[in-house]
């Protein structure tokens, strides 16, 4: 039974959808595949992301805008995705998540992430000398405008396997 609670979607789909690419995972990946969200670029081993997130009737709130828990769903994984790919020898997860509506999605949004070398040579430097780095990353979903709607930041822990607070 403990087993079961152990499921990875992300290495099931890996292990068992291998023969689809990476975007196509992402797109059918269950916390997502309802939203409809389409992967438009996924560049450089995950330093760069675009995937886009329809309007449509489902996910509208009442003022006719994109509903903020569709925004937030996307948006919590992306920069932890990124950090396993760049550091897949660490455990990762979301540590924090702020998520700053500052207009309102009346069009589909396009989530823009970038992973600076800079910022990965400064984790990867923690990391060595530390064997934890919290890195903060801050993007956001814009309009078809081009306009920001949501600012995100979120703060990713990366550590060590086993890694115990000292």
């Amino acid at each position: 039974m403990r087993k079961l609670f152990h499921f990875n979607s992300i290495k099931f789909a890996e292990k068992y959808l291998g023969f689809l690419s990476e975007e196509k995972r992402l797109e059918l990946w269950p916390a997502w595949w309802m939203m409809r969200i389409k992967v438009t670029s996924l560049s450089d081993n995950w330093r760069k992301v675009r995937i886009t997130l329809p309007l449509t009737w489902i996910s509208k709130n009442h003022g006719g805008g994109m509903f903020g828990g569709y925004q937030a769903s996307l948006a919590d994984p992306i920069a932890p995705l990124a950090c396993a790919k760049v550091f897949s020898d660490y455990q990762v997860w979301t540590r924090k998540l702020t998520v700053d509506f500052q207009r309102p999605g009346n069009t589909d949004l396009e989530l823009r992430f970038d992973f600076p070398r800079e910022q990965e040579e400064q984790i990867f430097k923690e990391l060595q000398e530390r064997g934890r780095s919290n890195p903060v990353f801050e993007y956001g979903l814009y309009l078809s405008t081009g306009e920001l709607c949501t600012l995100v930041e979120c703060v990713v822990a990366i550590r060590k396997s086993g890694y115990l607070k000292q």
